[in-house]
């Protein structure tokens, strides 16, 4: 098959959502109906003891949370379909940041009951400032919620998308019977009562047909074509084109747990989803069908399996076909690496690939040459940026609990910073390290990992910062007098890059006033 072909196939996509939204139930399901796997795991059911595929890690499972993006892939109607599965938690939001700079388009979760929230605010943003494609599922449809209507407004509002409903949900709550599809006029209407297995369909041709209200009722019936009639009033028609600029999201409603309206969602997006995008590098427009291999590391894993402490660097291919056992230049180490084992993933499953195309993640087995943002290419020096770590807003000291396992604790802490689930700053004054974070929850996340997967046991104490700020300048005497100044609040970062460990809003404030030669940057694109 040629390159153009595979490239056409794929469809590389990432789904957001405030927590607890159904994120990590959606993807199961869409695995489910794409027949990666055969049943799917309760994330949080206590009777049945499976947890989500996406979901690898042990913290996760105990917790039923995602807290780092889980990346699978499938074969679906002749595409190849890649989910990247985000953590909803605010404490995790740099891994979904970073995840959105590898995805062509995105799948946005909303819970019926609560309506747009403010974490799923932010990710829109960000997403909507990349003109990343968007598909809004409203999820949870058999529990009591708001009204359809009113919550398209709050998503109009709130969020800033001009939305068109794909589907139609017939009743909400204890009244919800299935979803009505606008794309082939269709009813799915479903029977099945394990939530855990996939339903049979009835399928009713149009809302004029005569046996509607014998599988529904009259009243329901009445309600659907009443609400079917008002939409194709209100809202505009559906257009792939518009849809793929990022100025129209269609909006699918159902209920992951129970399996409805995940087909209708799915068969949609493989038709309606962009393929692989061409991306912006620092020197040009990286196209997907040109000849030459270019991707780039937009997250670190490590100890995907515990038992070989092995260390993944995902790669997202731009263009060109990646082979197994051929050099590729490492760019920002200027040398030329080779991969025996590269891999493609069904969450934490991992196979060995032969050869990957644009849209593709692949994992390289990683020794430490790689960090966030790196890129790999067949020769040509070329820089994808835009991968942000953010200034933190929590730190702490973190100190050895077992002076006898010193060199675990070392390398455990080194390898978590390299995955970006936090910052390391290394106090000028006394060498003291801290750890940085954008939630407080990263702590616990960090203890747990480095204690179970390294052996090596940690405490933290506070450390009373107001801000970690980045800094750059043009003027060494001013820099060298503001360095000595502020010596007891200054660090180096993993990059060994210059940071100032602001103790207050005023101190930074009175700083940038006084040394208007250096800049105090919140945050450092790698």
């Amino acid at each position: 098959m040629s390159i153009l072909k595979e490239i056409e196939r794929r469809r590389t996509f990432g789904i957001i959502s405030h927590p607890d939204a159904g994120k990590t139930t959606l993807t199961e399901k869409l695995l489910l109906f794409g027949g990666a796997i055969q049943e799917a795991g309760a994330v949080k059911s206590n009777k049945i003891k499976r947890t989500a595929t996406s979901d690898f890690m042990e913290i996760e499972k105990q917790r039923g949370i995602s807290v780092a993006t889980s990346v699978m892939g499938f074969e679906y109607k002749g595409k190849k379909i890649n989910i990247l599965d985000t953590p909803g938690h605010q404490d995790f939001a740099e891994d979904t940041y970073r995840t959105l700079t590898a995805v062509d388009s995105a799948i946005v979760v909303v819970d019926v009951a609560k309506g747009v929230e403010s974490q799923t605010e932010k990710l829109v943003e960000v997403s909507r400032m990349r003109d990343i494609p968007l598909i809004v599922f409203i999820n949870k449809l058999d529990r009591e919620g708001r009204d359809a209507f009113d919550l398209l407004d709050e998503i109009e509002e709130k969020l800033g998308l001009r939305v068109t409903p794909l589907s139609w949900p017939i009743g909400v709550g204890q009244d919800f019977q299935g979803v009505y599809s606008m794309a082939d006029q269709s009813l799915r209407f479903f029977t099945e009562t394990l939530k855990q297995k996939i339903g049979d369909s009835i399928e009713i041709k149009g809302l004029d047909d005569p046996n509607l209200p014998k599988y529904i009722g009259s009243k329901a019936a009445e309600r659907l074509r009443e609400d079917v009639e008002l939409v194709t009033g209100v809202y505009p028609a559906f257009s792939v084109e518009e849809y793929r600029k990022g100025l129209l999201s269609p909006v699918f409603f159902g209920s992951a747990l129970n399996n409805f309206g995940i087909k209708e969602l799915l068969d949609s997006f493989v038709e309606i989803a962009p393929a692989p995008q061409p991306k912006q590098a620092e020197e040009r427009l990286v196209l997907p069908h040109e000849k030459d291999f270019s991707g780039f590391v937009f997250k670190i894993h490590a100890n995907m399996d515990p038992k070989h402490r092995d260390r993944l660097a995902f790669v997202k291919i731009v263009s060109g076909t990646f082979e197994r056992n051929t050099n590729y230049k490492h760019v920002r180490l200027q040398k030329e690496l080779k991969f025996s084992s590269p891999t493609t993933f069904m969450a934490s499953k991992k196979s060995v690939v032969e050869e990957a195309y644009p849209g593709d993640i692949v994992g390289l087995h990683d020794t430490g040459n790689f960090r966030i943002g790196d890129t790999l290419s067949s020769g040509e020096l070329l820089h994808f940026r835009g991968i942000p770590s953010f200034s933190p807003e929590h730190f702490r000291f973190i100190n050895n609990d077992d002076p006898m396992k010193s060199k675990q604790l070392a390398k455990g802490v080194d390898q978590l910073m390299d995955e970006g689930v936090a910052q390391l700053f290394t106090l000028e004054s006394n060498g003291r390290k801290i750890i940085g974070t954008v939630g407080a929850l990263q702590y616990e996340v960090i203890q747990y990992r480095l204690e179970h997967e390294y052996g090596a046991k940690c405490s933290y104490e506070p450390y009373p910062a107001h801000k970690a700020c980045w800094i750059t300048y043009t003027d060494q005497q001013q820099f060298d007098e503001f360095r000595k100044l502020k010596h007891r609040f200054m660090a180096k970062d993993k990059y060994d890059r210059w940071v100032f460990m602001a103790d207050s809003a005023f101190s930074l404030q009175m700083s940038k006033d006084k040394f208007d030669k250096l800049k105090f940057l919140m945050k450092s694109e790698i």
